[in-house]
């Protein structure tokens, strides 16, 4: 017969009460540890392809943020591109386009240059004049993404088998070469590889030519070298010509046929930057 014992008892429940306060602390520690904020703007207006990615994009990020211990926010309100919405977040995301308005330039362009962290997608980087994105806004087109305008694209929306070109934080744990999601991959003036501030990461490998269906010729790329995912050294920075799915427009449903976020290797990419940005320090 066991006989009750108030010490032992009590012994036991601060026991309990110890193990569940050194558990608290240390996830607390942790969790605090490897939090930062995250905010994406996008404007989702524009080319059904473009507005099924920032759809997607918004209900994929906020799923990876939990799992890695950071926020994600989103918005269309590019008026918060000021130095005090700013001062909030560790990583600015550019889901689809660029802000138009000069003093919403200027502050991201010091955002960046006080060492905050930027992903920059697809449509993001466009820019070609008499256009409705004219090339207008040379420090971010030509000095912080070197791309400058835009040259031509593929059509349809296809994968690619996409190789990495050097070795980098944001590379890691990726194979040589692997198979991207659709997309529709773009043409630049600038040749990135006579920048010295460039660090190109992946570019399209020529396993992947002919690399487009058409119809028109000048829409299937038979040769050539294209970069699609780069850094700029001097900034805590990556562009991603990834951002296109494709869509159904022949059909005329305009339903969405492929989803970018629908790839792990790919999506290793985004994450790695997302974590060395987020938890690096400022400058």
């Amino acid at each position: 017969m066991e006989i009750f014992s108030p010490k032992r008892d009590t012994f036991a429940k601060k026991s309990i009460l110890l193990i569940l306060f050194l558990a608290c602390f240390f996830g607390f520690s942790q969790h605090k540890q490897t939090k930062f904020k995250v905010i994406a703007f996008y404007t989702a207006k524009n080319d059904q392809a473009h507005i099924s990615f920032v759809h997607e994009a918004n209900k994929w990020f906020p799923k990876l943020a939990e799992e890695n211990h950071f926020q994600y926010d989103s918005t269309s309100n590019w008026n918060n591109l000021n130095a005090d919405f700013l001062s909030k977040y560790q990583v600015v995301l550019f889901l689809d386009t660029r802000p138009e308005i000069e003093s919403q330039r200027a502050a991201f362009q010091k955002y960046m240059e006080n060492g905050g962290g930027f992903i920059g997608f697809h449509f993001s980087a466009f820019a070609l004049s008499e256009s409705s994105y004219p090339q207008n806004w040379n420090w971010y087109h030509n000095t912080f993404l070197g791309s400058g305008e835009y040259g031509s694209n593929t059509w349809k929306p296809t994968s690619a088998i996409l190789r990495v070109e050097n070795q980098d934080p944001i590379t890691k744990n990726l194979p040589k070469t692997f198979t991207s999601q659709p997309n529709e991959w773009y043409r630049w003036s600038n040749d990135l590889t006579k920048n010295p501030d460039i660090k190109i990461l992946l570019a399209i490998d020529e396993s992947s030519f002919p690399l487009g269906t058409g119809p028109k010729a000048h829409e299937i790329w038979h040769s050539g070298y294209y970069p699609v995912v780069w850094t700029n050294k001097n900034y805590k920075m990556l562009y991603v010509n990834m951002g296109h799915n494709d869509i159904d427009y022949e059909g005329g449903t305009n339903k969405t046929l492929s989803y970018t976020f629908e790839n792990e290797t790919q999506n290793k990419v985004i994450l790695n930057a997302l974590l060395l940005f987020g938890n690096k320090k400022n400058k």
